[in-house]
């Protein structure tokens, strides 16, 4: 299944942000655990520029426990990183405890001559990474738009989180043009991508391949079935179908209700903790997308 989706609004925020970016003294940059690779957008490297940046491995409880870990020492290495679930009370400290530590670093000089200056942070990531409910549990309050949809925050926010701190919430942006497959379906499993665009009966056997590629236990273990060596997708797909009964006049499957069940289990972690990219795969993912993180980039010129 192909898939491209980059609405006009996109566009506009990009440019936004290019403007915006100027006056920034450092960067939040999102990214949802389950699939942290797919959540670093291009544009966003060129953009941010010499930029500090915090990462956030969000959504961290519905991601694996060993491989989220892996993941914070990789972005950790050149940059700050701080893992957590943003909907959950107070696990923002962790990221205001990161923000301080840069904000410190940046305002040495001018506290020497006892300048105080609002210390701006831009916010970004791809679609329903959690952006805006992060900033939310920063400030203790619901000062922007959230839900679990892609594209709710549609213009910029300033928003004051005190201790002379700004932060500017930014529009869901994707990569303006998918080159690699796996990149846009995982984008599409974690609901960065409206469903809407999508065929999601076609995407859900795409995920079940995935899937089977991890544990089959993971389906087993929800659907009550069993996955033989030898079941291809759509027969996986089938047996959750019949487990649940989704069936339509006559017996038939429905398909398209199985399809959108399991899409939406993974989407609300029924499915158990999964990490759809591995650190160990990131030579093998990086060469296919031609992606280079600040990390890396960082790394080589230290070479």
């Amino acid at each position: 299944m192909v898939i491209q989706w980059y609405p006009g609004h996109m566009t506009k925020a990009l440019r936004m942000m290019e403007k915006e970016i100027n006056i920034v003294d450092a960067v939040i940059y999102v990214l949802d655990s389950r699939a942290p690779f797919s959540c670093v957008n291009p544009k966003f490297g060129e953009l941010i520029g010499n930029k500090p940046i915090i990462y956030v491995l969000n959504k961290s409880d519905m991601a694996n426990d060993t491989d989220t870990l892996e993941w914070y020492k990789y972005f950790n290495k050149n940059s700050i990183c701080v893992m957590l679930n943003s909907v959950a009370s107070g696990s923002s400290n962790k990221l205001l405890t990161a923000i301080n530590q840069v904000q410190i670093k940046h305002s040495e000089k001018y506290t020497k001559k006892n300048i105080k200056l609002i210390f701006r942070v831009m916010v970004l990531g791809v679609p329903n990474s959690g952006k805006s409910t992060l900033i939310n549990n920063l400030c203790g309050k619901a000062k922007t738009v959230t839900g679990n949809i892609a594209g709710l925050t549609k213009g910029k926010q300033w928003i004051n989180i005190g201790g002379g701190i700004e932060v500017l919430d930014t529009p869901g942006t994707l990569w303006p043009y998918f080159d690699n497959d796996f990149v846009a379906h995982h984008l599409a499993y974690i609901g960065s991508i409206k469903d809407n665009v999508l065929d999601i009966a076609d995407l859900s056997l795409d995920f079940i391949q995935d899937i089977l590629k991890i544990d089959k236990k993971l389906l087993e273990n929800r659907y009550n079935i069993l996955i033989k060596s030898e079941d291809k997708p759509i027969e996986v797909l089938e047996k959750i179908c019949e487990a649940r009964k989704f069936l339509l006049k006559g017996n038939e499957i429905d398909y398209d209700r199985g399809a959108f069940v399991l899409l939406n289990d993974f989407k609300q972690n029924k499915l158990g903790k999964i990490t759809l990219e591995r650190v160990r795969d990131i030579s093998k993912l990086k060469q296919s997308t031609k992606i280079k993180t600040k990390n890396e980039t960082k790394s080589k010129n230290k070479k």
